[in-house]
């Protein structure tokens, strides 16, 4: 028979097993999973939150940077347009002085006098120049209401000067490509001979 002591000595002895059980169970008791992958893909959900935030926010910017930049141009835009209507009042003022001594200088002889009358209007003509006003000449060219008003007619019976302007009464003048102020004008009309 055997020995029960003996039967105790072939059994490999208890070994005492400790298990650590790393799954997490909620309170619902659904099974979590692994602590460290869900911490894992809250930070990258994150990063990519705060990637888009980022993004959203350089739009934006880029947005308000674009606004600024056009605003500016226009204020630039504005404020040029705004001297331009200036300068052109301005010049009127000016363009009237030239008209009264250009009238002056109509019936003028060759006396010191008259030719004083004309350095002075000469010297307003050259400055009006350099402020950026253009003398606009019409003589001799067909009439063209952009540029003068016809104040008077005269006759002709040549064809070929029908609708030109034959004297200035008053001189036009542009401000860069702007008509500051339109002529005075005499134009022809032609009118057939009377056959006898």
């Amino acid at each position: 028979m055997s020995d029960p002591s003996n039967q105790r000595e072939s059994e490999p002895p208890e070994v005492a097993v400790r298990v650590n059980d790393r799954r997490r169970v909620r309170e619902d008791g659904v099974e979590a999973g692994e602590p460290e992958v869900t911490e894992v893909a809250r930070l990258t959900a994150d990063l990519e939150a705060a990637r888009r935030r980022i993004d959203e926010l350089a739009r934006g910017l880029q947005h308000s940077e674009a606004e600024r930049e056009a605003f500016k141009h226009r204020m630039t835009r504005e404020r040029d347009q705004l001297l331009e209507l200036e300068k052109g009042k301005v010049a009127v003022v000016l363009l009237e002085s030239i008209d009264d001594l250009d009238l002056c200088l109509r019936s003028a002889d060759d006396s010191p006098f008259s030719k004083g009358v004309k350095l002075i209007r000469d010297g307003l003509i050259k400055r009006a120049e350099e402020f950026g006003l253009e003398r606009v000449e019409l003589l001799g060219l067909p009439f063209d209401p952009n540029l003068s008003e016809a104040s008077d007619m005269e006759l002709t019976d040549d064809q070929a000067s029908d609708g030109r302007v034959v004297e200035v009464l008053k001189a036009a003048w542009r401000l860069k490509s702007r008509v500051l102020r339109p002529g005075r004008v005499k134009v022809a009309r032609y009118v057939a001979p009377a056959q006898a």
